[in-house]
């Protein structure tokens, strides 16, 4: 009798792991819902039901896509990824210089993931078609650049104008182009071809300035250089996560991961329905959305950089080379090659625990 009620309470409790408990995982260990930006390509991962396909194989049966306002600002996605519980933003996405910058601020996060080397298409200075004055970005001396400071949009034009010797102005030394912070990318771009700023530099594929450059309102007057430090360093794509999440959830990390690859797998084989998802979800034009898929500068479908190592070496690169050129946030403040260490989660690159990555045996 002792013995059949030894196997009786053995028997339940291995149902509660098992079945209660979600097999693989403990209960401890489900996310039940996670809120994720809404973009291009999460929007076309949630209409083909890829999301529902990784995300229920761990438990996490609800994804809430937060559409981004035409009027908020950069880096307002980053600063929602802080309760660690899913229920604001998880996971968020930005370029590598941005991304350290919040974590430098104090930002509770860890680089899940980044994208392969950047390109000259990325983010090009632009100045208004009809402005006569400006043509090359020498023109630009004494003039006013407008965009936004902890962004792509600072840190790839900070490179092209120190290399021709016209540096911005900043709050520790006088420059050459002067510097205007506009967070937000509609007036940056409103600004431009209205002229009360001279340029700015953008994604072309950002919906904020790619219908401005299909109608002609636009010209790019400079590019970064292909062998420069934004190219293959700043300039990156990183996928950052609460820290909290990464550590307690890393199942639901891959999962989001995995849903990524799938969706930019497809995308590319499909790029006419992706584009008609794109428009639809997040209304947009449809010749707005396929150029947002197969312009040379997008970003949104950008392979990955498989090395923890290699993406830790393009974070320090990248503070080296701005710290020694006068950056007035990273003089002041920056991580030590230990911190950029622990920063990007190994564990999610190749040879981690919960990567993606295939790799050679």
């Amino acid at each position: 009798m002792l013995q059949d009620a030894l196997r009786k309470r053995l028997a339940a409790s291995l149902f509660a792991v098992t079945v209660l408990g979600g097999g693989a995982y403990g209960a401890e260990d489900v996310l039940p819902e996670i809120s994720l930006q809404k973009s291009p390509w999460t929007a076309i991962a949630e209409q083909k039901g890829f999301f529902k396909e990784e995300f229920d194989k761990i438990g996490t049966k609800k994804v809430n896509l937060i559409a981004q306002g035409a009027a908020e600002l950069l880096g307002a996605e980053s600063a929602a990824v802080g309760s660690g519980k899913g229920d604001k933003l998880a996971i968020a996405q930005r370029m590598v210089y941005p991304s350290t910058i919040h974590r430098i601020n104090g930002l509770n996060t860890v680089v899940i993931w980044i994208s392969e080397p950047s390109n000259r298409y990325r983010t090009p200075i632009l100045a208004a078609a009809d402005n006569k004055k400006i043509n090359n970005i020498k023109d630009l001396d004494g003039k006013h650049f407008g965009s936004s400071r902890i962004s792509c949009y600072w840190s790839s034009p900070f490179e092209s104008l120190n290399t021709v010797g016209l540096p911005f102005d900043s709050r520790l030394k006088k420059g050459r182009v002067r510097h205007e912070n506009i967070d937000n990318s509609n007036l940056a771009i409103q600004s431009v071809i209205a002229g009360k700023t001279d340029a700015t530099a953008a994604h072309l594929a950002a919906p904020a300035f790619t219908g401005a450059w299909l109608s002609g309102k636009l010209k790019v007057i400079d590019r970064p250089a292909d062998e420069g430090v934004y190219v293959n360093y700043a300039g990156r794509v990183t996928y950052v996560a609460n820290k909290i999440i990464a550590d307690k959830y890393p199942q639901v990390i891959k999962a989001f991961l995995e849903v990524r690859e799938k969706t930019r797998e497809w995308a590319t084989d499909h790029p006419n329905e992706a584009a008609a998802i794109i428009a639809k979800e997040l209304r947009v034009p449809t010749e707005v959305a396929l150029f947002q898929i197969t312009h040379l500068g997008q970003w949104e479908f950008m392979g990955g950089e498989p090395s923890a190592d290699k993406a830790r070496t393009a974070i320090k690169e990248f503070l080296r080379y701005y710290v020694a050129n006068g950056d007035d946030i990273l003089t002041q403040k920056s991580l030590t090659d230990k911190e950029v260490d622990e920063f990007i989660d190994g564990k999610f690159f190749a040879g981690g625990s919960h990567s993606i990555y295939k790799v050679a045996k």
